[in-house]
């Protein structure tokens, strides 16, 4: 009997650390990606992209923002392959560096008056190599996680690792708020805008070397055993299961998209175009992050017990209906109204879809194809939709007059679209093998 307790209680210890140490492979991921995006609406439409017009340089940022998203499919395939062939472990401790390293190098990259063309042209390239580095990193940690918990408790225990994304807004909002309430006007515009990027290197650090202390997948490991690896593990993806992976790519579109439709493009459109001051958008995002920290797991737990495509079906429905209310809302200049529409927007909406997210689209695919598959779906479906978002949002607002009705429109069809093909998808059938309790590094 002490013999099932303490395996039992060595197996929840190693689900609880492999979790903390994929949670902060996402909180990397969106740290660098939210710091980017929240900089490129507030500065870097003057530091790397200079013009006449404050919104076309805005666009211009964020097509670079878009750049790093359009290296994560590529990033997904090349890192899919080597995670589904040599292993999940080894693989995010490379996407970890790849990813911090890119953000630490932003924060020392001169500005387009330092060296003219060559800042935008270095720019890009960072974001192609982040872009490759992210592309790899949310399926192997995900999987990770997956791969170590009980079936039962697979929504549970995903989304807890899911908590890196708003914790990842949360950290680089927060201190973007505190320099620019702190410090005399014009610093932050001027030259502490870098201190977010350069002080990524404490996170990338305590991730790195809390990889390196857990064990490879017991999944993986006995599908390895068995011979069930596979030589090129993307062919066998799309020879078996493609119309999964378009499936499920244009289920994602609407959790990414509507993400940074709520949050990119939200603090662009009430700071550029309302005039209104950063401030309480940036505080009204740092208390929607902060509860959804705490609903993504009860999401995710919802979906343990109601099934994880019912969650997800309901959070992208909940979206189309919000979509005009939340502008309402974000436009009042309000900040109670502010925070009600960006908590409606990202601890509902999407927690729900995202707390349900990891466990539908994991078991999609069976252990030799799944690093890959996962990683195909979320970086092709987190370009269409969370990378597109900011530079189409923009340009509606744009075409729109200033205003946010097309915006709405934008948000309610891929809200619309998303939720008919989850429709489709099959509620996580892929058959896991068991699997012995995992045995962690002293």
């Amino acid at each position: 009997m002490n013999n099932q307790s303490n395996a039992s209680a060595s197996g929840a210890s190693s689900v609880r650390r492999v979790t903390v140490a994929s949670a902060l492979g996402t909180t990397v991921e969106y740290y660098d990606f939210t710091l980017y995006a929240t900089t490129a609406a507030l500065v870097f439409n003057d530091v790397f992209f200079p013009a006449d017009n404050a919104m076309v340089g805005t666009l211009a940022a964020f097509a670079t923002f878009f750049v790093g998203y359009l290296a994560r499919p590529l990033g997904g395939i090349i890192f899919g392959h080597y995670g589904d062939r040599l292993g999940r472990k080894t693989i995010l401790v490379i996407t970890m560096v790849l990813m911090g390293g890119g953000t630490f190098a932003v924060g020392l990259l001169p500005s387009y008056d330092s060296i003219g063309i060559w800042a935008p042209i270095l720019l890009t390239l960072i974001r192609l190599l982040q872009g490759l580095g992210m592309g790899g990193e949310y399926g192997g940690g995900v999987l990770m996680a997956l791969e170590y918990s009980p079936r039962e408790r697979q929504g549970f225990y995903t989304s807890l690792v899911h908590i890196g994304t708003p914790a990842g807004v949360l950290l680089p909002v927060g201190i973007v708020t505190l320099l620019d309430a702190w410090l005399p006007e014009g610093a932050y515009e001027s030259w502490a805008w870098r201190l977010p990027f350069l002080a990524s290197i404490v996170l990338i650090a305590l991730g790195v070397y809390i990889r390196t202390q857990i064990s490879e997948s017991p999944e993986f490991v006995k599908a390895r055993e068995d011979r069930q690896s596979h030589r090129l593990p993307v062919k066998e993806l799309f020879a078996g299961y493609t119309g999964r992976v378009v499936t499920s790519v244009i289920a994602k579109i609407a959790e990414s998209g509507l993400f940074n439709v709520y949050y990119v493009v939200a603090i662009a459109y009430v700071t550029t175009e309302l005039g209104q001051p950063r401030e309480p958008v940036l505080l009204a995002v740092l208390v929607a992050c902060a509860i959804e920290c705490f609903t993504l797991p009860l999401f995710g737990a919802l979906s343990d017990r109601v099934g994880r495509r019912a969650v997800y079906i309901g959070g992208a429905v909940f979206q189309l209906v919000l979509a005009v209310p939340f502008f309402l809302l974000v436009s009042t200049g309000s900040l109670p109204l502010m925070i009600l529409g960006m908590t409606l927007g990202l601890a509902v909406g999407h927690g729900a879809m995202y707390g349900a997210q990891a466990a539908l689209f994991g078991n999609l695919y069976p252990v030799g194809v799944r690093y890959t598959g996962l990683s195909v779906t979320q970086q092709i479906g987190a370009t269409l939709g969370g990378g597109l978002a900011p530079l189409l949002g923009t340009a509606l607002i744009t075409a729109g007059g200033g205003h946010w009705t097309w915006v709405a429109v934008y948000a309610v069809a891929i809200a619309a679209l998303s939720s008919l093909a989850a429709t489709r998808l099959k509620a996580g059938e892929a058959v896991r093998e068991p699997v012995g309790t995992p045995v962690m590094k002293p």
